[in-house]
């Protein structure tokens, strides 16, 4: 099974880069192959600077060995070893009318010291955070990923729906994230859904990203914008900054495994701004947007 799936991600990863260079048509990702000491290692891309994409990133990772004493503690194991492979991306574009998209699809074995798997699973999910909310690109985003789910289980969209609003919110803002979007983690076998099954549907949503966020870049690249917009949109990305280093497991994760710390952090934006107590004009769209973000909806 991990093996299948690395090599999924592997094309995967070809295919949205693919994709996204043709679609920011000035500049290419910059690729870096790296080792983790500890075992394993992973194929970084990021694109920066370009005419769509200011800043964004396509991962690929796997890597293994001895857990760490803290994530033995988390997973209540001891002196257990682990894989792990996934594909995670997040791109920030240029034009505060196109949103920010983060995703990933990965997979984890746990052994005993024998190499025996005694646990896995998959976990993933993707998510649309806008500046400027179009409510058509939240209902298209939000009808893809529904699709993706009714394939396979007509319960999945509303419960990994439901787990990516609970998960993506920024609890010391008491506002989601974005609109949300999936989540799912600890995807293991039951009498109902096989590792197989799994792997089936979380490659199914993986296949669907690029249909839930290209059509939306395509809309709204060329739309004009104020210096004030971008300066809506760097106040907001710093939400995005605080989720990611104040609650997101996969960034602990990396970092508490020894991680590649470049990769785990390139999913911050270039140009951010923290401006003390900002309020957004009574009745504007940027008012409209954190109204919506304080109470998650129901997009299709």
């Amino acid at each position: 099974m991990k093996d299948k799936f690395f090599s999924y991600i592997q094309n995967l990863q070809d295919s949205i880069t693919n994709k996204l260079e043709e679609i920011d048509g000035k500049v290419k990702f910059h690729e870096d192959l790296w080792e983790r000491p500890e075992g394993g290692g992973g194929r970084t891309r990021v694109i920066e600077n370009g005419d769509v994409f200011e800043k964004g990133g396509v991962n690929i990772s796997a890597v293994h060995g001895a857990l760490p004493k803290s994530m033995q503690t988390y997973f209540g194991v001891e002196d257990a070893d682990f894989y792990a492979c996934g594909l995670s991306l997040v791109l920030h574009p240029k034009n505060p009318m196109v949103p920010t998209v983060h995703a990933n699809w990965r997979y984890f074995e746990m052994y005993d010291k024998e190499g025996n798997i005694v646990d896995q699973w998959f976990g993933g999910g993707q998510d649309l955070t806008p500046y400027y909310l179009f409510d058509e690109d939240a209902i298209h985003f939000h009808t893809v990923c529904k699709a993706a789910c009714d394939t396979h289980d007509p319960n999945f969209y509303s419960l990994y729906k439901k787990k990516c609003d609970d998960y993506f919110w920024n609890a010391h803002r008491n506002e989601a994230r974005g609109i949300g979007g999936l989540f799912f983690d600890y995807c293991k076998a039951t009498e109902g859904m096989d590792m197989q099954n799994w792997y089936d549907f979380v490659t199914e949503v993986g296949n669907s990203f690029l249909e839930s966020y290209v059509p939306i870049v395509l809309k709204r690249k060329n739309l004009d914008y104020t210096s004030e917009q971008r300066d809506w949109q760097e106040i907001r990305r710093g939400r995005y900054v605080e989720f990611n280093l104040v609650h997101d497991k996969g960034t602990l994760f990396g970092l508490k495994t020894n991680g590649r710390i470049e990769s785990i952090l390139m999913s911050l934006p270039p140009h951010v701004q923290w401006r003390y107590d900002h309020q957004p004009e009574s009745g504007s769209e940027e008012e409209r947007l954190l109204n919506i973000l304080k109470s998650p909806k129901d997009w299709v």
